[in-house]
């Protein structure tokens, strides 16, 4: 497929129609949806964050300590998790897992270089029968312009940090999967923020996931770049303190987001038919509460496209930026629902705002 130069891009004003192919033809049947979300990946990943890093060898875990937990058959695990490239690449890992269960359904969060979880989290996942996997991310590509981890590894590498954080995402998942008490079918991923925005990022490329749940995670996650509610971080915003992020092509975008050929809708598009929950603040204006929900709908109509409309779903709370023990209840809710088939415990589809009608025009075929 040719990729177009950003002036030879066409001026959208609505958020791009998801359903439309190359040739400017709409998609009709479902059986076509494979052929144009690999266009859409392609796109996203051109134009955005990059292609993510080479496979590596393999992956090994080194186990490092094991304690009990005060929670009942419980344990914690401290590995060193190490990845087989041509420049040696490792990673802190901390597995929490109740004790004696096989086939568990695991969450996986990138955010262990922000401190371990708190422990009210810990406990609300793990009685109610989740293992958690948190790694430090940064351990994989520094939070910084500085080419170091994935990037020593694989010097020509142009990737932005999103991309390598969501293939580290995928390296503790190869990882768990090897392991006899993970469920192969119920793979989690979240994460807060900059690291929302990888866990999105790493749902949308890895189908081996079946829940992804980004938390307030904003410009470049779940938030919108064509609607911006006032105070909420812009393309300009982002790319002027952390161009890093993403690839450098994405700062020809500056002031010119009617060119950009998606928005984040059809990132969350490429998770479907898997399930796909946004978690939001409605006082975290930073990360476009309002834009996150235009995308959610946006989205929405891709997911009842595939007969999955149930798979896909928001949740709003009050208060500020932060990835609370009533955001991770949430989850656990949904995931209850997505992966266990419980009843829901609560409604995921309650919209905060009133809808955009100057959003978009299109609508599922």
């Amino acid at each position: 497929m040719e990729l177009r130069s950003i002036d030879d891009l066409p001026v959208q004003k609505e958020l791009p129609d998801p359903f439309v192919r190359p040739d400017g033809q709409r998609i009709t049947s479902p059986r076509e949806w494979k052929p144009l979300r690999e266009h859409w990946l392609q796109l996203v990943l051109h134009y955005e964050y990059g292609e993510l890093p080479p496979k590596p060898r393999g992956v090994r875990a080194e186990k490092l300590e094991e304690t009990e937990l005060s929670v009942p058959k419980a344990v914690r695990t401290e590995y060193r998790l190490h990845i087989d490239t041509p420049v040696p690449l490792s990673a802190r890992l901390l597995l929490f897992r109740p004790r004696g269960q096989t086939k568990l359904p695991v969450i996986v969060d990138g955010d262990l270089c922000w401190g371990e979880p708190k422990e009210a989290i810990v406990e609300e996942a793990l009685k109610r029968g989740y293992a958690l996997a948190f790694f430090d991310r940064t351990q994989i590509a520094p939070d910084s312009a500085e080419r170091k981890g994935v990037y020593a590894a694989y010097p020509d590498y142009e990737g932005g940090r999103l991309a390598a954080w969501a293939w580290g995402y995928h390296r503790v998942i190869d990882f768990l999967l090897a392991q006899a008490d993970a469920h192969p079918k119920q793979v989690v991923v979240t994460g807060h923020s900059r690291g929302g925005k990888t866990a999105l990022l790493a749902g949308a490329t890895d189908e081996r996931i079946a829940l992804t749940a980004p938390n307030n995670s904003g410009c470049g996650g779940a938030g919108c770049y064509r609607i911006q509610a006032d105070g909420s971080e812009t393309i300009a915003d982002i790319l002027g303190m952390v161009p890093y992020w993403f690839h450098p092509r994405f700062a020809q975008f500056i002031g010119k987001v009617e060119r950009l050929p998606f928005d984040q809708h059809v990132v969350k598009a490429l998770v479907a038919p898997r399930a796909l929950l946004s978690t939001e603040a409605l006082a975290d204006l930073w990360a476009n509460p309002e834009g996150t929900q235009v995308t959610y709908l946006a989205a929405k109509e891709v997911y009842r496209f595939l007969k999955a409309e149930e798979r896909i779903g928001i949740w709003f709370r009050e208060g500020g930026h932060e990835h609370s023990l009533a955001d991770w209840q949430a989850l656990l809710d949904f995931a209850d629902w997505q992966l266990l088939g419980k009843p829901p415990a609560r409604a995921f589809n309650k919209l905060a705002f009133p809808p955009r009608e100057d959003a978009y025009s299109w609508r599922a075929p």
